[in-house]
């Protein structure tokens, strides 16, 4: 048997809850499937960057399959334009968008639009776009998100983001509300910066225009509700291809199993299959054990496959313990009898959430593998407290694919 599974539950770690008498949101849930493999296999923690840095989602399941960050990065905006099912072009610049609301002086409302729930018809009327050469390829993502992709010469990555959430990708700013976007910089005295900074700030005036105009917009007025009148871009990259998963680790075939663009985005990039399961959606209504059930069926004819799980993430960034712990749950409803099929399986996170920060923090996530007759570290729970004894000690994300291939 040389079959793996790999469950990664988004922002699943957390830290202590008064409200659960101080414990987390996964110590605190009943989780009987969890605890019998984690009783029956290894357990441990990871920081998945390393100890005392604080990880993007893209960053650390880069490191978690193995790749280097220096080298193999292509930053995050080409990962989801792969996983919304862009081709790219080498030479595209691909970012990362939301759709905001903003007031009439251009300050933010809110960065999620009030979480809408699908930018399909908000984004249709100026995908194709083109200014001075440049052309603009925009496709939805899950809830809020969008892709953004441009295309042409003389382009470059080295810009800022219009996001008020961030001055740069790894600085986050925490009091957001009520500040005016912000105008793409460029971020080197390159031509080439400063004329794609100038020409996606046309592109962003253009799509506020016709944004105020889109009767979708006029309809959620009417109702109330806050308008998605603007984009807010983050994360720009240059696409470059890197090693195939199955090439690095001498595999012969190897699957993605995901609802939300960005890891359905690794996938690609990483040249993973994609399994598609149609009610996996990226949100808290995603149908878990369909996931859990396409894995199940789908090993017999792969080496290795991928399950990723989001919600845990949002409840996390929404700062609702009881929903994360509710949700954590319902994960092991739908992982019974994983533990019978014929694969060592991995449990963990890419990052913590924790309630209390509403955002990724630098604490270590649980690690759990099972593998069939594997010498177990007896453990009674699958939680950050209880993995602290496990055997798998604390290691880094980096070496996380060298472990987990040995079983």
């Amino acid at each position: 048997m040389n079959k793996h599974i790999l469950i990664i539950c988004d922002g699943m770690g957390d830290l202590p809850v008064p409200e659960f008498g101080n414990k987390t949101p996964l110590e605190a849930a009943k989780t009987p499937n969890m605890d019998r493999m984690a009783k029956l296999g290894k357990t441990g923690l990871m920081f998945t960057l390393g100890k005392g840095i604080r990880p993007n989602s893209d960053e650390a399941h880069l490191v978690i399959f193995g790749y280097n960050l220096k080298t193999d990065y292509p930053g995050r905006g080409p990962i989801e334009a792969a996983g919304v099912g862009e081709i790219l072009e080498e030479g595209d610049i691909a970012i990362r968008g939301n759709v905001a609301t903003v007031d009439n002086e251009l300050r933010v409302i809110d960065r999620r639009a009030g979480r809408i729930d699908d930018t399909t018809p908000l984004v249709s009327e100026f995908n194709g776009m083109e200014i001075d050469g440049i052309k603009f390829l925009v496709k939805p993502g899950v809830g809020h998100r969008l892709s953004i992709v441009m295309r042409g010469k003389g382009l470059s990555d080295k810009i800022t983001n219009s996001d008020v959430h961030y001055v740069t990708e790894d600085k986050v700013v925490e009091n957001w509300e009520g500040l005016k976007v912000n105008v793409p910089q460029p971020l080197d005295n390159s031509p080439e910066a400063k004329f794609t900074a100038e020409v996606l700030q046309k592109f962003l005036e253009k799509t506020h225009e016709l944004l105020e105009k889109n009767s979708v917009n006029q309809e959620r007025e009417v109702k109330g509700e806050l308008k998605a009148n603007y984009l807010l871009t983050r994360g720009p990259g240059y696409y470059k291809k890197v090693e195939p998963f199955t090439q690095k680790w001498n595999l012969a075939k190897a699957g993605c199993i995901a609802g939300a663009g960005l890891y359905k985005g690794l996938g690609v990039m990483v040249g993973m299959d994609l399994i598609p399961v149609a009610s996996a959606t990226g949100k808290p209504n995603t149908n878990i054990t369909a996931k859990i059930d396409m894995a199940k069926e789908k090993i017999k004819d792969y080496d290795f496959l991928f399950v990723h799980i989001k919600p845990t993430d949002l409840f996390g960034e929404d700062g609702n313990p009881q929903g994360k712990k509710d949700f954590i749950e319902k994960i092991d409803e739908a992982i019974d009898h994983l533990d019978k099929v014929e694969a060592t399986v991995a449990i963990t996170a890419d990052h913590s959430t924790p309630c209390s920060h509403k955002d990724h923090s630098a604490d270590p996530v649980p690690l759990l593998i099972y593998s069939p007759g594997m010498i177990s570290d007896n453990l009674a729970k699958f939680g950050e407290k209880d993995c602290q004894q496990g055997s798998l000690g604390i290691i880094d994300g980096k070496d996380f694919m060298k472990i987990f291939l040995k079983y």
